[in-house]
């Protein structure tokens, strides 16, 4: 590869990137029933479900194949999942919140760039997953949701209904998670920092 090749090499999120949302977390007065507050937080966590999704369209188009996209998935996941340090205690647990609902996307892309799309509805592994975690099996839930998320990669409608009637819980925050996927998939137009 050459040096110019080198330079034209993609870059799909980065750290500084991150703590840029990171710092205006901190700066602002954060309350989640606030409608800027509310806003700040999803536009963190759809920033990086489009990371996500340039990668997947960049596999897609050919610009980078399997190990690469492999590698920058990870890359995405190292950065937004990694212990932040914030002295609020309420803005480290919305932050929580986001990485949490994040998880999700960062498995179902990895496995979407391994194995493919899984055969299936879509609203079937979601109510699978809520299901295990009624049965307080979280592994089988995060599984079920992984899956779900491979089929919002290629293209599959996430149900709104069906969305806005799980139980709060771990698998509320995963499938909206791959709300903010099937967005970026669907729009993937980058979220302005500022």
């Amino acid at each position: 590869m050459t040096e110019d090749a080198d330079d034209a090499v993609e870059t799909f999120y980065t750290e500084e990137r991150w703590q840029n949302w990171i710092t205006r977390v901190e700066e602002e007065d954060l309350d989640p029933e606030n409608e800027d507050s509310a806003r700040l937080l999803l536009n963190l966590q759809d920033d990086a479900a489009i990371a996500v999704a340039k990668i997947l369209s960049a596999l897609d188009d050919g610009r980078i194949d399997d190990d690469r996209a492999l590698e920058e998935i990870e890359t995405v996941r190292e950065i937004v999942l990694a212990d932040v340090e914030l002295e609020d205690e309420e803005e480290a647990m919305l932050i929580d919140g986001v990485q949490t609902s994040l998880v999700p996307v960062f498995y179902a892309a990895e496995e979407y760039v391994v194995g493919g799309t899984v055969e299936g509805d879509l609203d079937e592994y979601v109510r699978a997953a809520a299901d295990a975690e009624a049965d307080e099996d979280l592994d089988a839930a995060l599984g079920y949701v992984v899956q779900a998320g491979t089929r919002v990669i290629d293209g599959d409608r996430l149900d709104i209904e069906l969305v806005e009637d799980l139980e709060y819980g771990l698998v509320s925050e995963w499938v909206n998670g791959l709300d903010s996927l099937q967005s970026a998939i669907q729009d993937p137009e980058v979220v302005e920092e500022d």
